[in-house]
């Protein structure tokens, strides 16, 4: 392995090593490419949906019909009169603007069908060449250029017999083929050749009400609980108010940009393609944060809350349970972009997110509720809102009642020695995660001066010292160890309650020592972590962070620290035999969590996995990462949606699920409370089909986010992005295509 050396130490002035990730990441392949030759950002389709109401000029939500006239304007029927949409806006029509051929077309057609009025007609299409093809709910009927109606027979390899009945959908494509939806599934070709699309293929759903072609080749299907795109190899599912402001649709017109406009009885969305990069995405997601995220002067970085459903005019800044933790995260996203493009904002940026994160331990020190030296707090809220402590006695003895070691905290809000904030106490190991991972990268990429890396040694000894003379325990101002602030050999060895955060702990505690004698160069550091590995074999520990039974059956949450973890942990030790046996470790958790398409895991494992094998008594083991995991993770950085509100998405209804089996579930013969699943193929749902708010959500769970209430920072994206640029897996864009 390579080595480049970084900032020297306070104590003994020696230059420490670190791994010189590209170097070692340029020895790995991926779908036969080396990576000597980096991914470059390239401009790419971002799919945007603008949601129109009657609060936007039209004369009612409530839209009937939808159609594109031969100039390119978009007309509606709205159960309030027609509009057509001008320059960006709607204008009332004075009488109706439907298409006048659709009532003609229809009384033609039954006559020429010989169809009884009783029997719906849903959807009329036709080709260029004259040929019209009918859906109705008696089958398929198509006519030809010469008037000639016949009832349309289409079988498959089986001699199963498709569009016999309830037709819900049909439309000619640019190229003359039909493409027809039934309850059944959908179909594709001429009479020469059918394809035939089910929840097998990828199709997400089958309730259809309508069929539109693109001008870009793609189709779009309409369906009961939302919109379906299909471009020939990939299906999208458009469902809920990030895409929809109803779900069920009516009828769907595509325009000549490549969008399509969608009427319901909740308003009409135009969904878009918006050519950008994933450099300029980043630069969207900045601003957001900046604007809407960002919370009291020190900048802490987690989630804002709503006035109204999808309402970013009136924002409402609450403190989080672990504003440390997102923040650190945040602040190492920061120091990548740093160290990547050396784009002074981005230096600024992180250096708010280390004066954040060093002030939730001097926040602690004082007033009439002191910690010990080091202590960190969860969180800050200023003096000026209503006491926090109101009402939290009484919840923390009913909590108490169902956890026999929650922890009763009087009060869980001190006061500051200055009396201007409330600091929120009962600090967990997530927190110490997020620290110590932003803390290495930030001394290690962005402090760039001795008094910078003197601060950054002295946050990190004070906290691991507080460990050390705790032992082990994090201790808050009660004198006791918090809830899940539980390090201590005897503990995690002897106390069967700690079985479970036993191999986690483990590996978090080396870590922070690893990370406090990188930084300060301390060797006391390094032999505290050896008399763990002599004494209590946190080693062995640590090759097992989680009990798990297979993909999906984890802890999301605990799998974000364990590989913040394992990445600070490999890149920064010296103790080889650690790093040969957790480097293996790291091995078999990622092949659990390759199938979650997580650009974030993936690069991190990848940075710290390079050409290296594993050799034990059953031979040797390649630790290369298998083969899509960085197609997987640019799919996910561009499917990752602008719009981060936590509206609801409902998936459990799909067709094209394959079930999980819920081994985490006490009882195995209960039906499990909701549905996980992943789609045909064993990958996850897109992350433009669900919700996430940070790498922490569960993506095996189908139905997911919330009320449109809450605004979720763009650090999800922001971290990998930057990771893949340091890591020089992302290659940025020149000027003229960011």
């Amino acid at each position: 392995m390579i080595f480049i050396p970084a900032p020297e130490s306070g104590y003994n002035k020696t230059i420490m090593p670190i791994p010189c990730f590209v170097a070692t990441l340029f020895l790995l392949c991926a779908h036969g490419l080396s990576l000597a030759e980096p991914v470059k950002d390239e401009i790419f389709l971002q799919q945007v949906a603008t949601t129109y109401t009657h609060l936007h000029g039209l004369p009612s939500s409530d839209i009937r019909t939808v159609r594109i006239g031969s100039d390119g304007v978009v007309f509606v029927e709205t159960a309030g009169g027609s509009a057509y949409f001008k320059d960006g806006s709607w204008i009332s029509a004075p009488e109706s603007i439907a298409d006048p051929r659709i009532g003609r077309d229809e009384d033609d057609i039954r006559e020429m069908l010989g169809l009884a009025r009783d029997i719906p007609i849903n959807q009329i299409s036709r080709s260029v060449d004259g040929r019209i093809a009918v859906a109705t709910e008696d089958g398929l009927f198509l006519v030809d250029a010469s008037g000639v109606a016949v009832r349309a027979i289409i079988r498959d390899s089986t001699g199963r017999q498709w569009a016999s009945q309830k037709v819900r959908g049909v439309d000619f494509d640019g190229k003359g083929r039909l493409w027809v939806a039934t309850p059944a599934g959908a179909i594709h070709g001429t009479d020469e050749s059918w394809t035939f699309y089910t929840g097998a293929e990828g199709l997400p759903y089958n309730d259809f009400t309508w069929v539109e072609t693109g001008v870009d080749g793609s189709v779009w299907f309409g369906t009961t609980k939302g919109a379906i795109r299909f471009d020939g190899t990939r299906w999208q599912y458009r469902q809920g108010r990030r895409w929809l402001p109803d779900d069920r649709v009516r009828q769907i017109a595509a325009d000549e940009s490549g969008g399509v406009w969608i009427a319901t009885a909740g308003g009409v969305a135009h969904i878009a393609d918006k050519p950008m990069t994933l450099a300029a995405k980043a630069a969207y997601y900045e601003r957001e944060i900046a604007q809407y995220i960002k919370r009291t002067p020190y900048g802490y970085v987690s989630k804002s809350y709503l006035a109204s459903p999808g309402d970013k005019t009136a924002i409402n800044h609450q403190p989080g349970s672990n504003d440390g933790l997102w923040t650190g995260m945040y602040g190492a996203a920061q120091a990548f972009a740093y160290a990547a493009t050396k784009n002074p904002a981005t230096r600024t940026r992180a250096n708010e997110a280390f004066d954040a994160l060093s002030f939730l331990q001097s926040v602690t020190q004082g007033g009439t509720h002191p910690a010990p030296a080091g202590y960190v707090a969860r969180t800050i809220l200023s003096t000026k809102a209503t006491d926090p402590n109101i009402g939290l006695l009484e919840q923390d003895r009913r909590r108490q009642e169902m956890d026999a070691q929650w922890k009763v905290v009087e009060p869980r809000w001190p006061k500051s020695a200055d009396g201007q904030w409330y600091w929120k106490s009962d600090t967990s190991s997530d927190e110490l995660d997020g620290h110590y991972f932003f803390y290495a990268l930030f001394y290690d990429l962005v402090a760039n001066s001795e008094t910078e890396r003197r601060a950054v040694r002295e946050v990190v000894a004070s906290l691991t010292d507080h460990l050390i003379e705790h032992d082990w325990n994090l201790v808050d101002h009660t004198g006791t160890h918090t809830r899940w602030g539980v390090f201590a050999p005897d503990e995690l060895n002897g106390n069967a309650e700690w079985i479970a955060e036993r191999g986690l702990n483990s590996l978090s505690l080396l870590t922070y020592l690893t990370v406090a004698h990188h930084v300060t160069g301390d060797d006391k550091y390094q032999k505290h972590l050896q008399q763990l590995i002599a004494k209590h074999h946190f080693d062995i520990n640590a090759m097992v962070p989680k009990i798990q039974f297979g993909v999906g059956s984890g802890n999301q949450s605990d799998d974000e620290l364990a590989f913040m973890c394992f990445f600070t942990l490999l890149r920064l030790s010296q103790n080889e035999e650690l790093v040969n046996s957790l480097r293996y470790a790291f091995h078999l958790y990622w092949r659990l969590e390759q199938p979650e398409m997580n650009p974030f895991f993936n690069f991190a494992y990848a940075a710290v996995a390079g050409d290296a094998e594993y050799r034990d008594q059953w031979g040797v083991h390649s630790l290369l990462p298998w083969s899509g995991w960085l197609a997987d993770s640019l799919l996910t950085l561009k499917d990752f949606p602008l719009d981060r509100v936590n509206w609801a998405h409902e998936n459990s209804h799909r067709i094209d699920i394959v079930d999980l089996q819920e081994l985490q579930r006490v009882d195995f013969t209960a039906p499990p409370i909701k549905r996980r699943g992943a789609r045909v193929g064993g990958k996850v749902l897109p992350v433009s089909e669900r919700f996430l708010s940070n790498w922490n959500a569960d993506p095996w769970q189908l139905d997911s986010g919330g009320a449109g209430n809450e605004l979720a920072s763009g650090t999800a994206f922001l971290l990998p992005y930057y990771m893949g640029l340091y890591l020089g897996i992302i290659e940025a864009p020149s000027e003229s295509e960011n």
